[in-house]
């Protein structure tokens, strides 16, 4: 399948990471007045870096609320690794100006946020294999292949596993940077996932495979993977497969678009929230 569906692909790349980010994705908002001491400029910009420390403080109260980690210094170093997130805007999603009766002309600012934990800390904690696959835990999913090299003609087989039940998006990029969307596709739209439970690619109602043929060279997996539906690519139906339509620097973020529900008031985290998951296996074909 791999060469057979991707010779009629356009060119599209995707930047991955090196190494699995695990975050929160939220929805906040930020105010700020104008006063004396700012322009209107500097009230915007202070709304936004409201909402911004607002997404970090949230992800902390959700964390707490919703992962339950019962091991105290694990809980301790998760929440410092969220102390020092680093928060990121997927989408704006209101901006407004209004008139507070105290404060004068004041600003707000709804944001779809980010908020990505300090690397090397979620890499410390990743290693404790009780903590990451642990269902209480931050999503964590776990994506491999039955081998790291590939012949050709021989068939490539996929395997995801979550800690707790996700959604997911599978895409696979080939040696000459054309990739395809696995999952879902046109004979397999389900893209949702039970925890503990390990997944195989190419499987079921799948009607391709990934059989291995030029060019050679490394080719990637990437899963993407939330608590709540992702947010949807533009996709066009290629056979078996998805041919992906969106631009290369959008899919990440129009994926992390992802679609919350607001929790109704009295329980733990009013607001709304999801475990974002993104993960890239490299793997290699050869002659």
């Amino acid at each position: 399948m791999k060469k057979t569906f991707l010779v009629l692909l356009i060119f599209i790349g995707i930047s991955s990471p090196l190494y699995a980010v695990q975050s929160t994705i939220a929805d906040v908002e930020g105010y700020a007045c104008m006063g004396d001491d700012k322009s209107r400029k500097q009230t915007e910009q202070a709304a936004l870096t409201d909402a911004k420390k607002r997404a970090v403080e949230f992800t902390s109260t959700y964390l707490k609320s919703e992962t339950k980690v019962k091991d105290f210094v694990v809980e301790k170093d998760l929440l410092a690794a969220y102390a020092q997130a680093e928060v990121k805007i997927i989408q704006e999603l209101e901006k407004i100006w209004y008139k507070d009766s105290a404060s004068g002309d004041c600003y707000k600012v709804k944001i779809k946020a980010e908020v990505v934990p300090d690397v090397k800390a979620m890499e410390t904690l990743a290693k404790n294999t009780a903590f990451a696959d642990n269902p209480v835990a931050p999503l964590a999913v776990k994506a491999w292949t039955d081998k790291k090299t590939y012949r050709s003609g021989e068939k490539i087989r996929i395997y995801i596993k979550g800690n707790k039940p996700f959604y997911a998006r599978v895409l696979y990029r080939d040696a000459g940077g054309e990739t395809i969307q696995l999952l879902p596709n046109p004979f397999r739209m389900d893209n949702y996932f039970n925890s503990g439970a390990v997944y195989e690619i190419p499987t079921g109602n799948d009607r391709f495979e990934l059989d291995v043929s030029p060019p050679f060279g490394e080719e990637n997996v990437i899963v993407f993977a939330s608590t709540t539906p992702l947010g949807e690519i533009g996709v066009e139906s290629l056979g078996a497969v998805y041919q992906i339509k969106s631009i290369a620097q959008d899919i990440g973020t129009q994926t992390r678009g992802v679609k919350l529900t607001e929790k109704l008031a009295g329980q733990a985290s009013p607001s709304s929230a999801a475990e974002f998951f993104e993960d890239k296996v490299v793997v290699k074909t050869v002659k």
